[in-house]
């Protein structure tokens, strides 16, 4: 693609006087309850003016099911049951930004469809560590990859008529401690890592609303922090629109007040108590606070309305929900976000060659969609890789199932009382180790012995193990961190023993954030990567297994083969209460590795395929901005390559830095010209074009 063009929706003269009419006519009472919760999704209306509610709901993998005004528990019917999307990390190993736009677009279409104002995303924090409970909910380790991909993903939403809400900002990494831990990051490492995917939604998606963060930046308290909130969000990047806080995530009546925060939301239902509620009104009769303050946030509220098309009887969109074509946009985001580890001559599959089938593994009959904290989805449906694997062999196929190990499920947390319950105590853990009783040991024992018992019997004409992770409350899930990379549920027992009888064993990973697989990936022949890839995940890993489409997935994060080559663990600090510093500045990922010599079990931007590509004469178009390459597919099966541009550095820069990418289709034997565009070329400098970090395969110099 060539430059974005930044689509702005102006505030005209017009919104702004209807602003300020409305404005004059509010009472203190009407005002505070325009920038505080009264529902636990929802702020107060003033009926007498026509200003409605502004209605929130979570949303980053689709839009969250109906919950009572003031508690956290579910309204039970089912015309609550929707679209279940792709995780963020699916969607950016698609590393196609058009699918983020028809992602986003979906949302946002289901959002107006179910009554909301605002979705509560995307996440576009950083992948640190892949101990991080909520890295399903994030894009990448790489700032330049999320900002591409959150801006079209936001500009979807808000052709909607409802605001993203990009979220949370700022620097937040870890969920132990969450609400308190103190982040002690330079301004470099925020302008270069941290900051980058934020000042995009700004200034090249025109986000309508963000949301400030749990922790502590720098030593105040993200959802009232001069540094970030007013600094760099407002005065720098230029962004006018609705800041609100995370639920729970004020502390202070005066400071809160006195930022750049909007809105407070919180857990409880004690809506008047809250901190910008009656304690600020109390604040403002006695003089301490002018009233002023708030109007200028009730001010920022009435435009945001106004861009919603909320006010006045505007025309607004009504959006739909279960749409057939947002379910097809699911399929094809599922489908290039598989990403092929690796193959011995396994894969793919032939269905005609294939009689039986012995599918083992928990994740392989498991949903995922109703967990993972406030990412909880009621789903319309979720296909299994069990079911996939079924649909799609036909009934010629016959295909058998083991479970193979227990996760332990009746750890798993959806007691209505979850959400308050994780804002206690610093709002956040580090999972602790697993004390499986002797009931647990047994049945996993008995299961994994099937499992293995099975397998050795040779009728079946292939073994598939599908395991990883899920959102049991201690793993991928909000308010806990991991305390290890390691494969839980006896996992890497289960599968030694499988590959021991049968060697030709095809492993597939599903996680939201990366594990260790250093006890078994040398011995495997054949190896797959998925996340939660939303309701049509379960067929599109089947289509992949049988060669029905070709693994288009790449790696939008380092899969390490043990968190010491992190640099989050290695030279900086992770997952400790009370303060954090980052001392990895700006090498996060493979900037560290690379800048290291590290090699790590898979590198950013890697994914094979079951055809070839060849890289041929690169060039640089100065006058239009862009690299070019001729890049040919040298196999016999169409594919989709992922091209790949990182910056060379110089002196204290990092090694590399991924400066562009396009993701070109190409039928067997196919070639095709693929300009990458950076942000700005630059001269004298050098770039590497590549499949991925580790993968170059032609560097480039700009001539001045």
């Amino acid at each position: 693609m060539g430059k974005r063009v930044v689509r702005k929706k102006e505030v005209t003269e017009e919104m702004k006087n209807r602003a300020k009419e409305l404005l004059s006519e509010l009472t203190l009472d009407e005002k505070i309850g325009m920038i505080h919760g009264n529902e636990l999704f929802a702020t107060k209306a003033v009926e007498r003016l026509g200003i409605p509610k502004l209605v929130t709901s979570d949303g980053p993998m689709g839009v969250r099911a109906e919950f009572k005004p003031d508690r956290f528990e579910r309204i039970d019917d089912s015309s609550d049951a929707v679209t279940y999307f792709p995780s963020n990390s699916a969607l950016a190993s698609t590393w196609n930004r058009t699918l983020a736009y028809m992602t986003g677009s979906g949302l946002g279409m289901e959002a107006r469809g179910r009554g909301k104002d605002v979705i509560l995303g995307p996440g576009v924090n950083i992948k640190r560590s892949p101990l991080c409970g909520r890295n399903f909910e994030y894009f990448s380790e790489d700032p330049y990859l999320t900002k591409e991909m959150a801006v079209e993903h936001i500009t979807g939403v808000q052709t909607n008529d409802v605001a993203a809400c990009v979220k949370h900002f700022a620097a937040n990494n870890q969920e132990t401690d969450r609400l308190q831990v103190d982040t002690i990051v330079s301004r470099e490492a925020l302008d270069r890592i941290y900051y980058p995917a934020f000042k995009a939604a700004v200034r090249e998606a025109d986000t309508y609303t963000i949301m400030g963060s749990y922790n502590k930046i720098n030593g105040e308290q993200g959802c009232q922090n001069k540094e970030t909130l007013k600094d760099a969000l407002r005065d720098e990047w230029g962004f006018e629109g609705v800041i609100i806080s995370d639920w729970g995530g004020v502390h202070d009546t005066k400071k809160a007040a006195l930022s750049e925060l909007d809105i407070e939301m919180a857990c409880e239902s004690d809506f008047d108590n809250y901190y910008m509620a009656e304690p600020l009104k109390k604040l403002i009769l006695s003089g301490e606070i002018d009233e002023s303050v708030i109007d200028e946030k009730v001010y920022r509220i009435l435009i945001l309305m106004q861009k919603l098309n909320m006010l006045d009887g505007a025309e607004r969109k009504r959006g739909a929900y279960n749409d057939e074509h947002t379910r097809e946009t699911c399929l094809n985001v599922a489908r290039e976000s598989v990403i092929l580890l690796k193959n011995d001559g396994i894969l793919p599959l032939d269905a005609e060659k294939t009689g039986k089938i012995l599918v083992i593994g928990e994740n392989a009959d498991r949903k995922h969609s109703d967990g993972g904290g406030s990412a909880e989805i009621k789903a319309l449906y979720e296909i299994t890789p069990l079911t996939g694997l079924k649909m799609i062999a036909g009934g010629n196929t016959k295909i058998d199932y083991a479970r193979g190990y227990d996760s332990n499920t009746q750890k798993e947390h959806h007691n209505i009382g979850w959400q308050e319950d994780s804002l206690l105590d610093g709002g956040g853990k580090t999972a602790e180790a697993e004390k499986a009783d002797e009931d647990l040991r047994k049945r996993r024992r008995l299961l994994r012995e099937e499992a293995v018992r099975l397998a050795s019997d040779s009728t079946y004409d292939q073994v598939i193990f599908v395991g990883g992770l899920n959102h049991n409350s201690d793993l991928d899930c909000e308010g806990n961190d991991k305390r290890d990379m390691e494969l839980p549920y006896e996992q890497n027992e289960l599968i030694n023993a499988l590959l021991d009888v049968r060697p030709d064993t095809v492993i597939v990973m599903t996680a939201g954030s990366a594990v260790s697989m250093e006890q078994f990936a040398d011995r495997a022949k054949a190896l797959i990567w998925t996340y939660y890839a939303g309701m049509e995940g379960g067929r599109a890993l089947a289509e992949a297994l049988f060669g029905v489409i070709n693994p288009m997935g790449r790696l939008a994060e380092t899969l390490y083969k043990d968190l010491s080559q992190c640099s989050a663990h290695a030279v900086g600090e992770y997952g400790l209460t009370g303060r954090v510093e980052y001392k990895d500045g700006i090498y996060v990922g493979y900037r560290y590795t690379e800048q290291n010599g590290i090699k790590p079990r898979y590198p950013f931007g890697y994914g094979l395929s079951y055809t070839t590509y060849e890289y041929r004469e690169p060039y640089v178009s100065k006058e239009d901005g862009y690299i070019g390459v001729r890049v040919c597919n040298t196999g016999d099966v169409n594919g989709k390559e992922t091209v790949q541009l990182y910056l060379i550095g110089e002196g204290e820069e990092p090694v590399k830095e991924l400066a562009g990418f396009e993701k070109v289709f190409l039928i067997a034997g196919e070639e095709k010209i693929v300009k990458l565009y950076p942000d700005e070329l630059k001269a004298g400098r050098k770039y590497a074009i590549g499949s991925s970090s580790a993968d170059i395969k032609a560097v480039i110099s700009v001539n001045g």
